[in-house]
């Protein structure tokens, strides 16, 4: 069974993380099966479809109805595995070691520890303690894993569960009823996988800490929305984190011509024809502005362009006033949501349909860029 996702629902304004999948479902009418969504959530919850909800007693009993069914209708029977031991395939996908998956995923969701999670720190447990007591635990770990995932588990496609497997069978006994009897000196040699496997893991920890050396820590600050607002009375004396937003009057100098906002220059520069320029420049809204520069023909290289332009504007406006570089700097590190409707998407948020925000990542770097300028990097300090 594969899980897609992302996906969530709303409930009391809260989103609810979920996931699907793929079964298949018979409706009463008809004896045959038609595909169907599975949806899981955080919560619990379990939608089959967009409307019809249940839990996940209540999909067991749609699997024994026969109402649900996990495989498609005349799905090729696999042939029988001639030995368990021997087999490369996961076991036979049953209804119950489905809902204990679909249970795991719901932990997964909810952020709690999955039976995988938890055959991990079984696995640390006995590695930490070679006691038989120890030994018990991480069998019992291992098959309250999904019997169709375990083979899975260790993410190992050489070795599969084998290790496992191994380390769960007592001594004297073959594995799996036709395998190899287990030997002390097979036991020791699945703990020399595992410990292999941990010295593997630091020394891949410990290379990513080199690399990744200069990556953030600490909790990030929670983003800055700049919000498209309408001031019909003017703009408030105090000023605030509109001036950070392209529409703001404040004139900029920039390629020998003084626009009266970024706004101005950008669509002003974008133009094909002089006139258009300068017809845009002029213009006394915002909204003139836009309504004037979408509809004037187009350089042929302003796609390529287009960016650095947006930067060179919005250096302009920082550099030439101290003022709003300093409320620009005093966003501190937080990610920056310039939102709004009027411009699009490329430039800005666009809720749950995306946006690429190029403005708020271009007054990200500005910022840095300001910031960096204080500081003498030759010093040393």
């Amino acid at each position: 069974m594969t899980w897609h996702g992302p996906t969530f629902r709303i409930s009391d304004g809260a989103h609810i993380a979920g996931a699907w999948c793929l079964v298949w479902r018979r409706y009463d009418r008809a004896d045959e099966l038609h595909p169907e969504h599975l949806f899981v959530y955080a919560d619990g919850r379990i939608t089959l479809g967009r409307f019809e909800s249940t839990d996940l007693a209540g999909l067991g009993k749609l699997l024994a109805s026969g109402k649900i069914a996990l495989d498609r209708p005349a799905a090729r029977e696999r042939p029988a595995d001639p030995s368990k031991w021997k087999s490369r395939s996961p076991q036979r996908r049953t209804d119950e070691s489905f809902l204990a998956e679909v249970a795991g995923e719901v932990a997964r969701l909810a952020g709690r520890p999955t039976a995988a999670d938890l055959l991990r720190e079984a696995v640390r447990g006995y590695q930490r303690e070679t006691s038989e007591a120890n030994r018990i635990l991480l069998r019992d770990a291992y098959l309250a894993v999904p019997a169709h995932l375990r083979v899975y588990v260790l993410g190992d496609m050489d070795r599969q569960d084998r290790p496992l497997r191994i380390l769960t069978t007592d001594i004297g006994h073959a594995v799996d009823g036709d395998g190899p009897v287990v030997t002390e000196e097979m036991h020791q040699g699945a703990r020399d996988y595992f410990a292999e496997g941990d010295a593997a893991v630091e020394r891949a920890e410990e290379r990513q800490a080199v690399r990744y050396a200069d990556e953030p820590t600490g909790v990030p600050q929670p983003p800055v929305v700049l919000h498209e607002v309408v001031h019909p009375n003017g703009r408030p004396a105090e000023l605030g984190a509109f001036v950070l937003r392209n529409d703001y009057e404040a004139p900029v100098r920039y390629g020998g011509r003084t626009y009266p906002t970024v706004l101005h220059g950008y669509w002003a520069l974008s133009a094909a024809e002089p006139a258009d320029h300068d017809r845009i420049r002029a213009c006394a809204t915002a909204r003139e502005v836009q309504e004037t520069g979408g509809r004037a023909a187009r350089r042929t290289d302003w796609p390529a362009v287009r960016l650095a332009v947006m930067a060179g504007l919005l250096r302009a406006k920082f550099d030439q006033h101290p003022r709003l570089a300093e409320i620009l700097l005093a966003t501190g590190e937080a990610g920056i949501h310039y939102t709004g409707f009027s411009e699009a998407p490329f430039w800005r948020e666009d809720g749950p349909r995306g946006g690429h925000n190029w403005t708020g990542r271009l007054l990200e770097l500005i910022r840095s860029e300001l910031r960096a300028a204080g500081v003498d990097f030759d010093d040393p300090l």
